[in-house]
Formats: structure tokens, sequence, C-alpha cells
């Protein structure tokens, strides 16, 4: 059954204009009134009960669509742990693909990071446009791979910024993907902490890896490093790997 996402508060019984980009999608589908969809709101941060909803086309406009809300399914298919990613942006396409398969894996968000090393580089406006984009491609994922809680995009910050503001906007178990000796492997350093682990906020660089000045800067704001072994994968490979790891 075709998924939707749609940013509102669903009720049994409503009748609901959809989104813009779920009307298309359900016309691109060449859906007809009668025919049912699954429609989720992105989770607790929403009003209503999370989960799913049944819900069965009732017109079909030039441009819009028009649904009757039916049976709600209190499912819920995310990750047992809550792990934020902070990531130095790669550049081409792949911060579009390591977006789109970090939502597949139930990562809760994503901060992008402008680095010394960062080839992407992006103006305030691009900046905008590219937030858009990837939460746009965090929903299409959630659609197609039946996670019910859309992660969020946060706005593109230098690391410089970010460190800044780290210790207030976060509580969780900081970590650092790095290659420096005495990094321990990832798996032994979440199983081996003295407190139980929740949330925990994973920092991966661009290609080229993180500068030393900023892995110091990283520890200096308490994150601890960690590796994933002795081979040197991709910027975008290792922040996957990462979270396969943690959330798997």
């Amino acid at each position: 059954m075709p998924r939707f996402y749609c940013p509102t508060d669903l009720q049994d019984g409503m009748l609901l204009d959809l989104p813009a980009s779920a009307a298309r999608h359900v016309q691109v589908l060449r859906l007809q009134p009668g025919d049912t969809i699954t429609l989720f709101n992105g989770g607790p941060a929403m009003a209503g009960p999370g989960g799913e909803f049944e819900a069965s086309v009732v017109r079909m406009g030039r441009s819009e669509v028009q649904v009757r809300i039916g049976q709600h399914h209190p499912v819920e298919r995310e990750a047992a742990r809550v792990v934020h990613l902070a990531v130095g942006m790669p550049a081409n396409e792949r911060m579009d693909w390591l977006v789109e398969k970090a939502s597949e894996l139930g990562v809760a968000s994503i901060q992008p990071l402008m680095t010394e090393r960062s080839v992407l580089r992006l103006n305030d406006e691009r900046a905008q446009k590219k937030v858009a984009h990837w939460q746009s491609v965090a929903v299409a994922a959630c659609e197609q791979c039946g996670g019910n809680r859309v992660p969020l995009i946060h706005p593109v910050m230098s690391l410089s910024s970010w460190h800044k503001t780290f210790p207030v906007v976060s509580g969780a178990l900081p970590l650092l993907l790095s290659l420096r000796e005495g990094a321990r492997g990832l798996r032994e350093t979440v199983n081996g902490s003295p407190q139980p682990v929740g949330a925990i906020t994973f920092l991966s660089g661009p290609e080229g890896g993180l500068s030393s000045a900023e892995e110091e800067s990283a520890l200096h704001c308490g994150f601890t490093p960690v590796t994933l072994g002795p081979r040197v994968l991709r910027a975008e490979t290792a922040a996957l790997a990462a979270l396969a790891a943690l959330l798997m």
C-alpha cells in the first residue's frame, strides 16, 4: 500500500486535502476514488497518536487530492537507540545518498557541517535550499522504508559554530569517528560505558577527515574518539557503517 508523509494532526473520519507533494504522487500512481493509502505524520513531535493511518481517496482534482482518514495503526518501526549524526558534508550527490540511507537506517537527526577540509561550501541561500532538499529526501526515504518518524535535517553550520552550541543543545553520549592512535572500537566504547547509553551524537568528517585542530576541539567538547577498524572508508561509507552498528 502506498505510504505518504502528512505533517498534520490525523484523526479517524476526517476529510483531508493531501499536501502538494503527496497529491502529485497519488496522481502519478493513477490512484482513483476508493483506493486506499497509508498516511503518517512524522512521530511524537506532531499532535495525535503517531503510528500510521489508513486513508481512502475521496476526490481527485486537477492538482489536489482529498482523502478520508480511516483506522489508526499504532505501529512503530524505529530504532531502539536514538542516534544524532553530525557530518562534514560530502560533495556532489554523496550527501543526498547519505541522507537517504541514514533515514532508512533510523537516524533521529542530521547536522550538516562545513569543516576545514569540506569540498562542499554553501552560502546562506544555497544552504537553505539544500536543507529543504535533504529534508524531502528524508521524507521520501521514510515513505519507502516504513519509518513513521522523519529525521530532522538541521540548518548547515560551520563545525566551529556547532561546537560552541553543542553542550547546550545535546545531552547525548558524544562520539568522534577518528583514526588517531588510541581510539577504541565503536561497539566496545558504547558497550563499555559506565552509564546506560540512551541517545548518541556521532561526529564524522568529510573527505579527508577532520583536521587535527578540529579533532582537538571535539575532544575539548567531551567527544570520545572511536574507530571502525583499520580500513580508511569514504566519508559517506564511514558515517553509514557507524549508524548501522549503532542502530541495527
